[in-house]
């Protein structure tokens, strides 16, 4: 349980524990001492069977763990794509991807919602993607009860994906509300893609705490847990405190060892609990 003066930890079971099966990760985390679990989508299509996403909710109950984040569909994954929000020529599969993640918010209780907003097309207008990108996080944020999620991606690492900077998701989420007058979308803080574009992170806390609505942590270089690159996680961590955050704080990085051996790095970052 979370004590007084900590954030909440979840475990991202993409990246963590993938030394086991997928639907195993998820017990193996509460092992590990998780009481939450976030994850990317974890098929391949944008609607699966019904019996695939039985099995999904049925380990997480059978787990005793809690859904605190679930990304959206970001088309092909492996292959290098980024999300399907702002391409004109996805909207129905995104509104079929929308449904099917309501109908799962709905059955675990799953509070955070990472929309990636995808890559420029090839020829396409960049006015009209985004466009398109607005109109499909205003959906999202009218479907979803919970919070929809704007991230922002390393610079470099992503193809022609055009959210790069805290600013960039900002300006968004920004337009967004602006749009629907919804307060339930905000940004993705994350340490490892926020620090690959050259973001310095405490200023970025400093100037967009107030739109912060999630956390994610990795070092950078590498993306591997912290103590492996150069970010300073505890003084991130303690100035969204300051800041006023009390969100989830999610582990999502590539452990270089075991991913209990990984876990180490929290003795040396006080605020964060279980």
């Amino acid at each position: 349980m979370t004590g007084e003066g900590k954030l909440s930890l979840v475990a991202n079971v993409s990246l963590l524990f993938a030394e086991v099966p997928y639907l195993e990760r998820f017990a193996r985390a509460a092992k590990a001492g998780f009481t939450a679990v976030e994850t990317w989508w974890p098929w391949a299509e944008a609607v699966p069977e019904p019996s695939e996403v039985d099995a999904f909710v049925r380990a997480l109950d059978e787990a005793g763990v809690a859904l605190a984040g679930l990304n959206l569909f970001a088309g092909d994954m492996p292959g290098g794509e980024r999300g399907i929000v702002s391409n004109p020529a996805r909207r129905k599969e995104f509104e079929a991807n929308l449904d099917l993640v309501a109908a799962i918010a709905d059955r675990t209780g799953c509070p955070a919602f990472n929309a990636l907003y995808g890559q420029r097309t090839p020829g396409g207008d960049p006015a009209r993607e985004d466009a398109v990108a607005r109109e499909q996080f205003a959906a999202a944020t009218g479907k979803l009860a919970g919070t929809v999620l704007v991230e922002p991606l390393g610079r470099g690492l992503n193809g022609a994906y055009p959210l790069e900077t805290a600013r960039d998701a900002v300006r968004v989420v920004e337009q967004v509300r602006a749009d629907t007058g919804a307060a339930n979308i905000g940004l993705l803080f994350d340490t490892f893609h926020l620090a690959t574009s050259g973001e310095d992170l405490t200023k970025v806390v400093d100037e967009y705490a107030d739109f912060v609505a999630h956390v994610q942590i990795a070092d950078a270089p590498g993306r591997g847990e912290p103590g492996t690159g150069r970010v300073d996680v505890a003084g991130v961590v303690e100035r969204l405190w300051q800041a006023g955050y009390r969100g989830k704080v999610a582990c999502e990085y590539k452990p270089t060892v075991t991913t209990e051996e990984s876990l180490a790095w929290l003795s040396g970052v006080p605020r964060l609990g279980w």
